[in-house]
């Protein structure tokens, strides 16, 4: 029996230097502000503090799979793959990237993952394009099979903000992201069958029981539903970690309630979903119960209980008044692990 430690992070604002040759005009115009004083110094240490968190995830192993969003370029990942491959001589990590978003912020979706526990055919990563009217952040889907030759379709997702409120039209754009994720799970599964395993990752930016996830993404709480569905379903891993205990900065206990906080309260908005051939006994590969957590090391958990993780932030002109350097992310990472059965 082999397991796979999958985790996903949104790295919050990896953006290359303020001087990186190679970025593009439009957004080189549109971030001057908020990257000014972003220096080659201030990306390395950025680099360092994601380093840091991500292998001390699986009991300092790594993950084998990292699904990752708010990263602007090839060159940002990596950058990240070689600060792992360092600090994880047993690794091999390279990034799966497609530069393919109409983000108005140039951010992509992408995955990092071991070369000697997984691999990929290029011709199996896909950009999937959520249609609205302004520009959108894109679906990265790859299939990443293991050395016992079993495939894993994962998607990874970062939804339209909630800029204005959750209850304005932005809600819109996160449903149409649902039914964009719904729509190519139903496509997978006639083109691998139904017993292809599917993971779908990524900062939503709904909790699970909003309807861009219940019904048009169709991921749900009941597993035993979809287990048994003949439709693509997703089992929403997310409701096992609602609340999950965790130690502070200070070393004190507190209850975590989401992955990120704003004004105060939590929210679920990184989540994991599987399909049903990653719950059935029958399958090679399987969800173990009960590992699906909020990856909350001590030195990410800001003290108050108000707050949650500590962000690293952007210079927005002024590093010293904007930058963290004790920080990562304003959101925490999510993991789970899976099992698979290997014939001999």
């Amino acid at each position: 029996m082999s397991t796979y430690f999958i985790a996903f992070w949104n790295l919050e604002n990896l953006f290359a230097p303020e001087d990186h040759p190679d970025r593009e005009p439009w957004l080189a115009k549109k971030m001057a502000d908020d990257l000014k004083g972003w220096s080659s110094d201030l990306f390395r240490r950025k680099i360092a503090r994601l380093c840091r968190i991500i292998a001390q995830m699986n009991a300092g192993a790594g993950p084998d799979l990292l699904g990752v969003c708010e990263v602007e370029n090839r060159f940002c990942l990596e950058a990240l793959c070689a600060a792992l491959n360092a600090a994880l001589p047993a690794r091999r990590y390279e990034p799966v990237h497609v530069d393919a978003t109409r983000d108005h912020r140039g951010i992509d979706t992408a995955f990092v993952f071991d070369r000697n526990r997984l691999s990929v055919d290029p011709a199996t990563i896909f950009s999937h394009w959520v249609m609205r009217r302004t520009g959108t952040r894109d679906i990265t889907q790859a299939t990443f099979t293991t050395t016992a030759g079993n495939d894993l379709i994962a998607l990874c997702n970062h939804w339209p903000s909630r800029s204005g409120g959750p209850a304005n039209e932005s809600a819109g754009f996160r449903m149409t992201a649902g039914e964009t994720l719904g729509y190519w799970h139903e496509r997978i599964r006639e083109e691998r069958g139904v017993d292809i395993p599917v993971i779908a990752m990524g900062d939503f930016n709904d909790d699970p029981h909003d309807p861009s996830l219940t019904i048009h993404a169709q991921a749900t709480r009941e597993r035993d539903d979809v287990e048994n569905a003949e439709s693509a379903r997703f089992y929403n891993l997310t409701w096992n970690i609602l609340r999950q205990p965790a130690v502070g900065v200070a070393g004190k206990a507190r209850m975590l309630y989401g992955s990120l906080y704003f004004k105060g309260n939590g929210n679920s908005f990184d989540q994991l979903l599987v399909s049903p051939a990653l719950l059935l006994a029958r399958s090679p590969l399987r969800v173990v119960e009960g590992t699906t957590r909020i990856e909350a090391f001590p030195e990410m958990v800001a003290q108050s209980k108000n707050e949650g993780p500590i962000r690293f932030g952007l210079p927005k002109g002024d590093p010293a008044k904007n930058i963290d350097l004790e920080g990562f992310s304003d959101h925490f990472p999510v993991s789970v692990t899976i099992e698979e059965s290997v014939t001999v």
